[in-house]
């Protein structure tokens, strides 16, 4: 994150518990909401200059009288006057958009002005109407909640934190979404899969898609180049495509294929902010918690299947026994287990799903863990297991986690014949940052060293061999001694069945043989002789030193 930007928002937090709103939670909601009636007075200021230029919508959020509720209308108050405006008619005001803003309407459902000194309010929209977030690329507000989540502590926390840009894109570039498809992410959290699907929907159908790098729009502009020039100077720097979307067939039919759902109130409203800023004000999301039997879940909610599925749910607890929805199809009590039944559950024939787990759920031994995986290779094509670098999450978790991308058969297989023939394994061991030179909670790009360009190129190759050729050497192989140490391998069902179902990638990955020496046999032995006669002699020195004592 911006270092101004971290600075800003430490003062914001500071002027608060000096003010009296000393609970982290409350602080954390109360920034939460300026910020978002702030994003949604810029995000009207892009509305009205495209209009002007002939591209957009047309759609206001702030129509009409409605203009005095913007963020820029009523800054400039103070006192009584600004505090008692915001809290008696902002507020109001936004959460009655469920019909036109429905997204905005959830958001400020409940929502309750809790800084009751107007001096205090008067402080914290001046820092806040300091910052220009435009500038701060897309991810900023994402990065804006996380950050504020660090005051909570790492306890609170609760196993939940983002998945990096880098990782998100290579999971969505390998589930390939597309218009049509419905898209789910069962712990969405700030929404950040469920956006970068959309956008790269759009940019399949743009006809002027923009190259953008995988580490954003700011940092090609922090460096002052072109995308050109910055591949120019680093060849294998990963880009994705991003279009405006003023091409899409269906603008409608693509925001009503969104879904997301996740337990954490927090959440949801950042989520709610994050695809409202993008323009995605229909997107089906839901406070829920669905593993849970009391989930909030409607029928059709249950009853749902998706055609794509791409999360990074938390791993970090168990679930009590009789809260654990009856459906899902596994014993476990632990949180990556269940998630990872509940995609199984909810996935559509045909669809494909993309999902972060924790190492241990890849080769746990227990009878919940092994029935799981095999119930994934049997009924389900597991097409790939993405090895990812052990730092991939800090300063978060240092846990080692793996993506596992499965698809579910059109129909269902014969009960004697698996849907999985082989599994491919890709190890990532660099993914473009550097996990160990953290600075200010960021990661420092490092893209020379970044193994997910040549993933995809395989990965793109493999899919164009219809999952039919796996790429790489066969697990157990042993290469020649001097080889290069394999980037992906791949297993038979049969092997992994005679493993107890493991799926780690370093149970198969082939070994490089050792080179065989160049001295002379003979002239080791005699050197082994020499050395065991020196330890001799030392031995009988040192004896007779022990007798004369």
């Amino acid at each position: 994150m911006d270092q101004n930007l971290r600075r800003k928002l430490d003062r914001i937090t500071d002027i608060l518990w000096a003010g009296g709103v000393t609970n982290p939670v409350t602080y954390i909601e109360q920034i939460s909401y300026l910020i978002y009636l702030k994003l949604l007075d810029e995000e009207e200021a892009t509305r009205e200059l495209k209009g002007r230029l002939g591209a957009g919508n047309g759609v206001r959020l702030f129509p009409g009288q409605a203009e005095r509720f913007r963020w820029s209308k009523w800054r400039f108050k103070s006192g009584n006057e600004l505090r008692d405006f915001v809290r008696d008619e902002v507020f109001p005001y936004m959460a009655s958009l469920v019909k036109d803003e429905p997204q905005v309407a959830e958001y400020f459902r409940d929502a309750v002005l809790e800084i009751v000194d107007p001096n205090v309010l008067k402080q914290v929209v001046d820092e806040l109407d300091s910052i220009d977030f435009r500038k701060f690329g897309p991810d900023v507000k994402g990065d804006i909640f996380e950050y504020l989540l660090t005051h909570l502590g790492q306890s609170a926390l609760n196993g939940q934190f983002r998945t990096p840009r880098q990782i998100r894109a290579f999971m969505v570039e390998m589930v390939d979404p597309d218009l049509g498809d419905t898209i789910y992410d069962p712990a969405c959290g700030t929404a950040g899969f469920l956006i970068d699907v959309v956008d790269y929907i759009l940019a399949r159908y743009s006809e002027q898609p923009q190259e953008v790098p995988i580490y954003g729009e700011d940092w090609l502009e922090k460096r002052g180049q072109t995308i050109a020039e910055a591949k120019r100077e680093i060849p294998n720097l990963q880009t994705y495509r991003k279009g405006p979307g003023e091409k899409i067939p269906d603008w409608g039919r693509l925001e009503a294929s969104i879904y997301g759902t996740d337990v954490s109130r927090q959440m949801m409203r950042i989520s709610m902010m994050n695809l409202v800023l993008h323009g995605i004000r229909k997107a089906r999301l839901k406070r829920a918690n669905v593993l849970s039997e009391m989930s909030g879940l409607t029928e059709d909610d249950l009853n749902r299947r998706y055609s794509v599925i791409l999360s990074n749910p938390p791993f970090a607890g168990q679930i009590p026994k009789e809260s654990i929805r009856q459906d899902l199809p596994t014993k476990s009590k632990k949180s990556e287990l269940l998630f990872l039944a509940l995609m199984l559950r909810s996935l559509a024939p045909g669809g494909r799903c993309a999902v972060v787990v924790p190492e241990g759920a890849l080769f746990g031994s227990t009878t919940a863990h092994k029935e799981l995986r095999e119930k994934l290779l049997r009924e389900y094509e597991l097409l790939a297991v993405v090895s990812l670098p052990a730092g991939v999450f800090k300063p978060y978790a240092g846990v080692k986690t793996s993506v596992l991308v499965f698809r579910r058969p059109k129909s269902e297989s014969a009960k004697d014949k698996a849907a999985t023939k082989h599994v491919w394994f890709y190890e990532v061991k660099n993914d473009g940052y550097d996990p160990d030179k953290i600075q200010g909670g960021g990661r420092p790009e490092t893209p020379e060293k970044n193994d997910i360009p040549s993933l995809l190129a395989a990965w793109a190759k493999y899919r164009a061999a219809k999952f039919e050729t796996p790429r790489g050497v066969e697990a157990g192989a042993v290469l020649e001694a001097g080889s290069e140490e394999p980037r992906c391998w791949w297993a038979t069902f049969d092997t992994i069945a005679e493993n107890d179902w493991n799926l780690a990638a370093s149970r198969y990955k082939p070994r490089v043989a050792e080179p065989v020496p160049d001295e002379d046999p003979a002239e080791l032995i005699r050197e082994v002789l020499s050395i065991e006669k020196q330890i001799t002699d030392g031995l009988e020195k040192l004896l007779q030193e022990v007798k004369g004592a």
